[in-house]
């Protein structure tokens, strides 16, 4: 059991699309399509706000069980630790809106969370955690929390973004980058892989050398802040035109 915890996982690599990568995605999806029909079939009040404190703490305990494993292992540092990168950051920005039903962090937490957790949940940067380790588990959990918490947010509590939602959320991470990128400097870290590529295969190898490719990252991430919000955009299309053809009626 022991080496299920280990630092150096003698057991590995993980391989993108194994058996159990697949397995952990079928399950997140799975998940997210029964709790979201469970709530809307038995979903009260009451049911809904305890739904969303249980998701806010597994959140909030699987980042602390992280940093606990870390220290366990010698390993927990400032330039790498901390829940900096976007789906660190949105793993504590979810928690605190499913219970603060907050629809300012919902904004934030929609792009951040389905763009980066996603994307991670694909391309998992995990080295050598394959499954069953700690940090094999811990990854899926976390992100797909991340996702979860948009979607119950989005189907339970009603909230959805507008387009405006596009250019606050893309300024606020840029705001964001730059503070990461002073943080960064001051502690030797590569929080949002501004200072270099992640150590596995990624999205990223393909957008070029540094810096250039944080240029790439930018458009990629813009593109794909209107790809998520492109379902809300189509439904509003549809909408107006019932309306107009219920007007010229």
């Amino acid at each position: 059991m022991a080496k299920y915890f280990m630092h150096d996982y003698p057991d590995g690599p993980f391989r993108f699309f194994s058996t159990s990568h697949l397995t952990a995605l079928l399950i997140i999806i799975a998940i997210n399509i029964i709790l979201v029909l469970m709530m809307k079939r038995f979903g009260t009040r009451s049911r809904e706000k305890i739904i969303g404190y249980i998701l806010a703490s597994i959140l909030i305990l699987q980042e602390l069980s992280l940093n606990i494993w870390r220290l366990y292992t010698g390993h927990w540092a400032m330039g790498t630790s901390l829940p900096l990168h976007l789906c660190g950051a949105a793993v504590v920005l979810s928690a605190i809106m499913l219970v603060t039903k907050s629809y300012q962090l919902y904004e934030i937490v929609y792009f951040w969370g389905l763009g980066g957790a996603i994307q991670a949940l694909l391309t998992p940067d995990i080295g050598p955690y394959a499954f069953p380790h700690y940090r094999f588990f811990h990854f899926f959990v976390s992100h797909g929390s991340i996702v979860t918490a948009s979607i119950f947010a989005t189907f339970i509590y009603g909230f959805r973004p507008q387009s405006r939602s596009i250019r606050k959320v893309f300024l606020i991470t840029n705001i964001y980058m730059v503070f990461i990128a002073g943080f960064n400097y001051l502690f030797d870290g590569n929080y949002l892989f501004i200072c270099r590529k992640p150590d596995t295969a990624s999205l990223l190898d393909f957008m070029g050398p540094w810096p250039w490719y944080i240029i790439s990252l930018e458009i990629v991430g813009l593109i794909s802040f209107y790809v998520y919000y492109s379902p809300f955009c189509i439904k509003d299309y549809f909408k107006r035109r019932v309306s107009a053809v219920e007007m010229s009626d």
